[in-house]
């Protein structure tokens, strides 16, 4: 069984884009593994291409940084049309953050101050 499909190794574009996303969430090995329960040492292997994963660590993965397990196989030029994409799913997670920091803020030091309008 051949692990290439039009030509390209699998295992080695998995193992490209976990490292890839795992960057962009701004993530280190050791907190990825952390997050998953999933060894630092397999992550370390799984991205230079040594061990697979199986469907169980695919969703660990996935869940952890925040995408769907599609984006592990999506070959180079799908990243570059949707970029925007994977981006706007960190920008929309960010803006969650603050707007529940700011929620919080003005109901711990803010409240009864109805003058005060925050979107």
């Amino acid at each position: 069984m051949s692990d290439t499909i039009m030509g390209v190794n699998i295992k080695s574009l998995f193992s490209r884009n976990l490292k890839r996303l795992r960057k962009a969430a701004n993530i280190s090995q050791i907190k990825l593994s952390s997050i998953t329960g999933l060894t630092h040492n397999f992550i370390n292997d799984i991205e230079h291409g040594k061990k697979w994963v199986s469907a169980e660590s695919l969703g660990k993965l996935a869940v952890a940084l925040k995408v769907e397990p599609y984006q592990f196989f999506l070959s180079e030029s799908k990243w570059n049309d949707r970029g925007a994409e994977i981006f706007s799913l960190y920008l929309e997670d960010f803006s969650d953050s603050i707007s529940k920091m700011v929620n919080e803020y003005r109901n711990r030091y803010l409240a009864g101050e109805e003058d005060l309008e925050v979107p």
